[in-house]
């Protein structure tokens, strides 16, 4: 059985860790909450614009009209992966490097084979993981969740961009976790580049003919590239949400684990005092017999 010492030393200690978590679960909430508008608030314009974009790509005449849309055959690819920068979060972490992993033995078994499997991890934790197992990071970005905004996902969206206009890379692809709510976050992959088509719907709509001012491939050359860098950030956004959201519930389930903890050792505690007070009276006892019969 510990001694006294030892388990009131523990409890202090366990005390000391359930503060932190306590005061960790709450900074969690208010960065959530501000995150958790951020996407709400960005989610219908990135759904609105994704379409539209998918729309622009299928009515180009020509594929050279949007290189961004041109398919080729996929020999090098580019994997965009989404992790934090601080840990504590749970699962978070470990989904989207399962996810990737997984995603590159399924899908790029035979372009990894040839080592043309290269990664850009956004986050210090897919960074510091890749880069420890031999995988090819051609670029990474620590500290984008700092202070996130558009004009850091601006300049990784901009170098996956140009990576796949110069042929760098034939694909382009992106696994983050999707914000469902605080206890669930879904882990998401998606393809960046080229951008896929809109399937065509046979109705009256979809024949309907629009005027453009300027001239529809002016407009798409600046528009293309605007709706891709929406994207990029509402991934971020999307990550940095589900990251806030698996804290926050990382630390409840810490601090309620502390509290079990602590009620256990008090027990232990007040265990350990009750046999040492019986041994001293015994030990008195024993004496005063002693005594008494000598």
């Amino acid at each position: 059985m510990p001694s006294l010492k030892e388990v009131r030393n523990r409890i202090q200690s366990v005390n000391s860790t359930q503060q932190i978590t306590k005061a960790m679960k709450m900074v969690a909430a208010a960065k959530l909450r501000r995150s958790q508008d951020a996407i709400t608030q960005m989610r219908p314009y990135a759904q609105r614009l994704s379409l539209l974009l998918q729309n622009i790509s299928a009515s180009l005449d020509d594929a050279a009209d949007n290189p961004y849309a041109v398919e080729r055959p996929v020999e090098k690819v580019l994997l965009v992966a989404v992790t934090s920068d601080r840990g504590l979060a749970g699962a978070f972490n470990s989904n989207v490097i399962k996810a990737a992993q997984n995603l590159i033995a399924e899908k790029y078994s035979s372009q990894a084979a040839n080592g043309n499997v290269h990664l850009l991890t956004i986050g210090k934790k897919g960074y510091d993981f890749f880069s420890r197992r031999n995988f090819t990071i051609n670029k990474e970005f620590t500290g984008t969740f700092s202070i996130l905004s558009f004009g850091a996902a601006r300049k990784a969206a901009e170098f996956a961009m140009d990576a796949f206009l110069s042929g760098t890379y034939d694909r382009v692809d992106i696994v983050y976790n999707e914000f469902k709510n605080v206890a669930t976050q879904v882990i998401r992959t998606e393809q960046f580049l080229p951008i896929a088509a809109a399937p065509v719907v046979q109705t009256k709509q979809a024949r309907t003919e629009y005027l453009y001012e300027p001239s529809k491939e002016e407009i798409f050359r600046e528009l293309i590239p605007k709706s891709l860098k929406v994207q990029f950030y509402k991934t971020l956004l999307e990550s940095n949400a589900s990251e806030n959201g698996a804290r926050m519930m990382a630390m409840d389930k810490a601090t309620d684990n502390a509290k079990e903890l602590l009620k256990d050792l008090r027990l232990v505690y007040n265990r350990t005092r009750q046999a040492a007070i019986t041994k001293e009276i015994l030990e008195i006892v024993g004496g005063a017999e002693a005594l008494s019969q000598a």
